[in-house]
């Protein structure tokens, strides 16, 4: 029985909730890859695949219109999969449960896949839409856009014919993206020596959870905490105090969503247990304090478990947590040509302890200034090599340049203003898109990036404004129907 019945344009949403049936995690869209191939099918079609995987689905023109322009509209097939520390959902067989929540459409425990799943739903149901009288529609579907665009940036030259392009992968009803700062990613690996442990010492789990999270380019200036930052303040504040060592820390899923929680084991003398606990009490106060207007839900415990066998050795403990604290994180420069939009930022997303004593580390920076984000990844390497880190950097993307004298952003304007009566607003976005991309391989492309209202993207608080979907529908119609 569908959860979503009711809710309008109807096609879109029983798309939607077909698509949530289906794993599609970054790196696992295999189901989703055949579930789009049989779909244009069982409708006659015309469909091809490239060999990354991604998926090109046409539309032919209506009859007598022929003569209009082909129009391409485009998301991907991934989406992010957050979901609480102590949820079971399995990313690789489990679907996503949707459901109602007021004006909204939410999902129980994890994040909804609402980024791009809902392109992907509006994108099939104009495919099948008979009523829709228009030019030739090709439906770009690309892959692993999350983990790094690989899909935009391995698509074949040609493999679309049109040079007027619709993202469908922003999340603010009432903007027109016309464009995005470029990016790349850093990934750290410490190496460290295991030292014994005394056997009259104690242990305890330390955890930081609660935290809000979000999409590291769409809610980086929110001012939400990084859960790595407060357990690695936390731990340097309890070493100034107690002789302690460190056994495991971890923290953060997801290079592109900003951590939510983290853990560390640490070792410590029996006597100061009590000077312990009482110290991460008084944190706990100062964090629900500082971040009270955006972060009610901070949660910071402590629980006794069995000594570990082996620790850090203090030296790379030392020079660990100092370059964690050291890395920069968040807004480090707005824009002067737009008024409040990001320039620059750096997310510190990871942390974690991999087998032959290594701690792996990823962290990612944006910018619409190419110097700019050279300077950022420099800062990001400079911290983690003075701790003997081996830093590399990868997967870097292009911005993607605003274009004030584009048709495609008239032609949807003046749509825009006939359904609403009001006036969209323009901007570009600090988010990452695959625009930039496109256009490195076709520099004709005219494009611009649309969508309904997603809150909390990459998070499991992650939902869509169910009126917004239907403003996005009559929107795209409407430019697409000329």
């Amino acid at each position: 029985m569908s959860r979503l019945k009711g809710l309008k344009p109807e096609a879109v949403w029983s798309y939607f909730e077909e698509i949530c049936e289906i794993p599609h995690i970054s790196e696992n869209e295999e189901k989703i890859r055949k579930y789009l191939l049989n779909f244009a099918e069982k409708n006659g079609l015309e469909s091809k695949e490239d060999k990354v995987g991604n998926i090109l689905i046409t539309r032919p023109a209506s009859p007598g219109k022929e003569h209009l322009k082909p129009i391409v509209l485009q998301s991907h097939m991934d989406m992010v999969g957050e979901k609480d520390y102590d949820n079971p959902h399995n990313w690789e067989t489990d679907p996503i449960i949707p459901y109602i929540d007021g004006d909204y459409v939410k999902a129980k425990g994890t994040t909804l896949g609402a980024d791009d799943g809902m392109g992907i739903a509006i994108q099939m149901a104009i495919l099948t839409d008979k009523t829709l009288k228009c030019g030739m529609i090709e439906c770009l579907f690309t892959v692993n856009e999350e983990l790094g665009m690989t899909g935009a940036i391995n698509l074949e030259p040609g493999f679309f014919k049109g040079e007027t392009l619709l993202n469908l992968d922003s999340e603010d009803e009432g903007i027109l993206f016309i464009g995005c700062a470029g990016g790349l990613n850093t990934e750290i690996v410490i190496s460290y020596q295991l030292e014994d442990v005394d056997r009259t010492m104690k242990a305890m789990n330390i955890s930081v959870t609660g935290f809000h999270g979000g999409h590291s380019g769409d809610e980086i200036h929110k001012g939400y905490g990084n859960s790595i930052k407060a357990i690695t303040r936390l731990l340097q504040k309890i070493g100034a105090v107690a002789d302690t060592s460190l056994a495991i820390i971890t923290g953060g899923n997801l290079r592109n969503a900003i951590p939510r929680e983290a853990f560390a084991t640490i070792i410590y003398k029996p006597e100061d247990e009590k000077k312990i606990a009482a110290l991460i009490e008084e944190y706990h106060q100062v964090l629900r304090s500082y971040y009270n207007a955006v972060e009610p839900d901070i949660k910071l415990s402590w629980t006794p478990v069995p000594l570990p066998e082996k620790v850090i050795d203090n030296t790379t403990r030392k020079k660990l947590l100092d370059s964690l604290l050291a890395c920069p994180h968040g807004v480090l420069a707005w824009s002067v040509k737009m008024p409040d939009m990001v320039e620059t930022s750096n997310n510190l997303a990871i942390v974690r302890m991999e087998e032959g004593n290594h701690i792996r580390i990823f962290s990612s920076q944006r910018s619409s200034s190419e110097t700019a984000l050279e300077y950022t990844a420099s800062m990001v390497r400079a911290c983690f090599e003075l701790a003997g880190g081996d830093v590399a950097h990868y997967d870097p993307y292009p911005g993607w340049e605003p274009n004030i004298d584009s048709e495609i952003l008239r032609r949807t304007k003046a749509s825009y203003k006939k359904l609403f009566h009001k006036e969209p607003l323009v901007k570009s976005i600090h988010a990452g898109l695959e625009c930039g991309l496109f256009y490195q391989k076709n520099k004709n492309l005219d494009m611009i990036s649309i969508g309904p209202t997603i809150k909390g993207p990459h998070t499991v608080e992650e939902k869509i404004e169910i009126a917004t979907v239907q403003m996005f529908w009559d929107l795209l119609l409407d430019v697409i129907c000329i």
